[in-house]
């Protein structure tokens, strides 16, 4: 005899089991997930479409079980309001009794079919790391020069990089702690341009203009020397934003282009067409031939301009040099480990640490990446270095300081490419 009590147990059952699938989706899914972060480097072609597949197979081993596991909760569901109804003293009717004993039996069934399927998708997943362990090298960590650590000032050098890499990137209470635990005395004329910067970055994620506007005419001296056109773009933004507003705003909008006077003789053209709006601002923008100007796309720039504004204002680059580092380092990684590899089987030392530069070009790195001076000397036809440096002759000819050196007669050294005879010590040093 098949009572209440047996309905409710088979409910809670039912429940373990789809909480117990769903906790395991999520686990593995996010290991997955956690795999495809590991592996997006160089040379993960194969294993991420092996992680794709994988994560279809999830997907799809998700959709099934929930489909399962919800019909045989309405249909539990349906039974205990019909029990609810009845007397809970009283045994379920016949037709109750046969149904209950079938979920009963389809629930075990199948809850054995999932969990099959779920052993499989663990499988899948160890042929994934296997699949890792072949394409990548997991010695990474061998490529470590601990000469670069040697003192306590180095370190600080690299704890005060990942400190303004934080207060970059508007982690201000990561920076604190850091500087903190690290000993670091960050004055705060170096915090201060930071934690403001990332306020007006906030801001104009808002869609506010203002705070932005009232440091651009603050620094309006600073910027008009760089030749900026961040105040111009920002006067154009909050009127273009005053167009939009329709009809209302016209005479507010006509009142603020005033700020464009100014501006006029070196973007004439841009604002002819802004004025050119009020022409279709009754019938509306978005069906005039200025709708262009409606996008969304000018906040995206907006943000990007004032943040290389703001950094060339403080004398850093607009990238921060930690993540710069990180990532020419993970371009770079597979061409050092084979390096490294070669070094070691024909067993010469040092090689990678005893000099200031590699042994060997790093093809993989983007332009954008590469700082060092690529300028090689016509006369020895080799690349300068920071030890042999590109100078400048009086005649305005560049050669290295080897070559100046060899050139050497007495006191004097005659250019090579014209008769000019100048002092070598007039010769200046190139910075590229």
């Amino acid at each position: 005899m098949i009572l209440v009590g047996d309905i409710t147990e088979l409910d809670r059952n039912m429940f373990v089991a789809k909480d117990s699938f769903a906790n395991h989706h999520t686990k593995v899914t996010n290991g997955i997930r956690l795999v495809m972060f590991s592996c997006t480097m160089e040379g993960c072609i194969s294993t991420e479409k092996d992680v794709d597949k994988l994560l279809a197979k999830f997907e799809s081993y998700k959709k099934s079980s929930g489909q399962n596991l919800d019909q045989i909760h309405e249909q539990i569901s349906k039974i205990r309001q019909d029990v609810a109804q009845c007397d809970t003293e009283m045994s379920l009717a016949t037709s109750h009794q046969s149904l209950t004993v079938q979920l009963g039996k389809k629930l075990k069934t199948t809850s054995q079919k999932l969990s099959g399927q779920h052993k499989d998708l663990h499988s899948s997943v160890s042929r994934i790391g296997k699949t890792i362990d072949r394409n990548f090298d997991s010695d990474c960590g061998s490529m470590n020069m601990h000469e670069m650590l040697i003192d306590e000032t180095h370190h600080r050098h690299l704890n005060t990089a990942i400190c303004e890499h934080f207060y970059r990137q508007g982690s201000l209470e990561v920076a604190e702690s850091l500087a903190h635990e690290a000993s670091l005395e960050i004055n705060t004329n170096f915090r201060q341009p930071f934690i403001e910067m990332n306020e007006i970055l906030q801001s104009l994620r808002k869609k506010c203009i203002d705070p932005a506007l009232d440091w651009a005419l603050r620094n309006k001296e600073r910027l008009q020397h760089e030749k900026s056109n961040l105040e111009f773009k920002l006067h154009r933004l909050k009127f273009i934003e005053l167009l939009k507003q329709g009809p209302s705003s016209q005479c507010e909008a006509l009142q603020y282009a005033k700020n464009f006077q100014k501006f006029s003789p070196e973007h004439s053209s841009e604002i002819q067409q802004l004025m050119g709006c009020f022409l279709y601002l009754k019938q509306g923008l978005a069906g005039s031939p200025y709708a262009s100007i409606l996008s969304d796309t000018v906040w995206d720039d907006i943000d990007s301009t004032f943040s290389q504004e703001a950094c060339k204002l403080m004398g850093m680059s607009i990238d921060s040099p930690l993540m710069v580092s990180f990532s020419s380092g993970c371009q770079a990684l597979p061409a050092l480990i084979a390096i490294k590899s070669v070094i070691e089987q024909r067993q010469i030392s040092g090689l990678l640490s005893s000099n200031d530069e590699l042994p060997i070009d790093i093809d993989a790195l983007e332009g954008s990446q590469q700082y060092h001076s690529v300028f090689a000397c016509p006369i020895l036809r080799q690349q300068t270095t920071l030890k042999n440096p590109p100078l400048r002759l009086v005649c305005g000819h560049v050669i290295s300081r080897d070559a100046l050196n060899k050139l050497v007669s007495g006191s004097k050294v005659k250019c090579p490419y014209c008769p000019v005879e100048q002092s070598p010590n007039d010769a200046r040093e190139v910075h590229f």
